[in-house]
C-alpha cells in the first residue's frame, strides 16, 4: 500500500509540475526599446510586481512602429495568464493611423491597468522672448503662419498635443516631424522651430541648464515635476489634455482572474512609496486604477484622439 501511495503521490506530482512552472514565470514583453521610460519603468516596477504575483517577470523588449510591433507579439500570444504587455500611448492613437497591422487594437487585447501618465511641456528656447504662455499666445496671433514647431513624428502626442493647442486657439504654425525627441530638441535648441511639446525626460536636462524655458503642461494636473508651470486647460483652454501614459494589457480571452491579479500587482508597484521619487525623476505621474475604470478610460481616449487625427488630416507619411 505505502508503495501504491508513493507512485500515485509521484504520478500527481509528475502532473501538476507543468501547470506549476507556468504560474511561476510571466513573459512581459515591453513595446518599447531599452532605455526609454517604458523599459525603465518596467524594470522598475518588475521586482515589486514579482512579489504580489509570486513569480518571475521575464521583461522582453519588442520596439517599434510606436509600440505596435511589441502589441503584435502579444496579440499573438496564448491567452493563459503568462504573457502582458507595457505599451505607451499609441493604443490610443495607432489605431488611427496604422493599416495593415495584422490586429484590431479594439478586440485583440484586454486592459489590465494604466500605471502612468506621461506629461509634456510646451517649451521654448531660453534665447526666445516669450516669458510665459500668455506672451507665446500673444505672439503666436501677432505672427499667423510664420512660426514652426517640433515633434518627435507624424501622429504622437507631441504633434497632436500642437496640433490641438493650434486649433483651440485659433493659430497657425507649421509642424516639422523629426524622427525622435532628441533631434526635436536640437532644433529647437538651434533656433529651427519656436515651440514643442516635449516628455519631462526629453527635456528635464535643458531646463536645468537654462537652455529652453517651460511654458504651460500638457496634462489636465499640473507636473508634480514642475509645479510652477502652469497647465494648458488652467491657461484659459478648459479641457485640453493631450498626454502619453502607460498601461498593462494581456491577449484578448485572458481569464479574468489572471486580469485582476496582474492589475493588482501592477497598481501595487505605483502605490510603492520607494519608487515615488524615481517616478518623479522621470517625469512619469502614477495613475494606478482598476481593470474597469482603465477600459473606459481608454475607449475615451481613443474616440478623443481619433476625433483629433480626423479633424486634422494626420497621416504616417510614407
Amino acid at each position: 500500500m505505502t508503495t501504491r501511495r508513493g507512485v500515485l503521490a509521484a504520478a500527481s506530482f509528475a502532473l501538476a509540475a507543468p501547470a506549476l512552472a507556468q504560474t511561476r514565470q510571466v513573459r512581459l514583453i515591453v513595446s518599447f526599446p531599452p532605455g526609454g521610460s517604458t523599459d525603465i519603468l518596467a524594470r522598475l516596477v518588475a521586482p515589486v510586481m514579482e512579489r504580489h504575483l509570486n513569480a518571475t517577470l521575464i521583461v522582453e523588449n519588442r520596439g517599434g512602429a510606436n509600440g505596435a510591433v511589441g502589441m503584435g507579439a502579444l496579440a499573438q500570444a496564448a491567452p493563459d495568464g503568462s504573457t502582458f504587455a507595457l505599451d505607451a500611448g499609441g493604443a490610443a492613437t495607432n489605431p488611427h493611423l496604422m493599416r495593415g497591422l495584422g490586429f484590431d487594437y479594439a478586440t485583440a487585447f484586454a486592459p489590465v491597468t494604466r500605471m502612468t501618465i506621461l506629461p509634456a511641456l510646451l517649451v521654448v528656447r531660453s534665447e526666445a522672448p516669450q516669458q510665459d504662455f500668455a506672451q507665446f499666445l500673444a505672439h503666436m496671433r501677432a505672427n499667423p503662419g510664420r512660426e514652426s514647431y517640433g515633434s518627435s513624428g507624424v501622429g504622437t502626442g507631441s504633434h497632436l498635443a500642437s496640433a490641438l493647442l493650434m486649433r483651440r486657439a485659433g493659430l497657425e504654425a507649421t509642424h516639422v516631424p523629426f524622427r525622435g525627441g532628441a533631434d526635436q530638441l536640437t532644433a529647437l535648441r538651434r533656433g529651427d522651430t519656436l515651440f514643442t511639446f516635449s516628455t519631462i525626460p526629453t527635456i528635464a536636462g535643458g531646463i536645468r541648464d537654462g537652455a529652453i524655458r517651460p511654458l504651460a503642461a500638457s496634462t489636465p494636473d499640473r507636473a508634480s515635476a514642475y509645479p510652477d508651470v502652469p497647465t494648458v486647460a488652467e491657461s484659459g483652454f478648459p479641457g485640453f489634455g493631450v498626454y502619453d501614459f502607460h498601461a498593462l494589457y494581456a491577449p484578448a480571452g485572458t481569464p479574468a482572474e489572471h486580469v485582476e491579479r496582474m492589475a493588482a500587482a501592477g497598481m501595487a508597484a505605483m502605490r510603492t512609496e520607494e519608487l515615488r521619487g524615481r517616478f518623479s525623476q522621470l517625469g512619469l505621474e502614477p495613475a494606478a486604477e482598476g481593470t474597469a475604470a482603465f477600459t473606459q478610460f481608454l475607449s475615451q481616449q481613443r474616440d478623443r484622439m481619433g476625433a483629433l487625427i480626423r479633424e486634422e488630416g494626420i497621416r504616417l507619411e510614407g
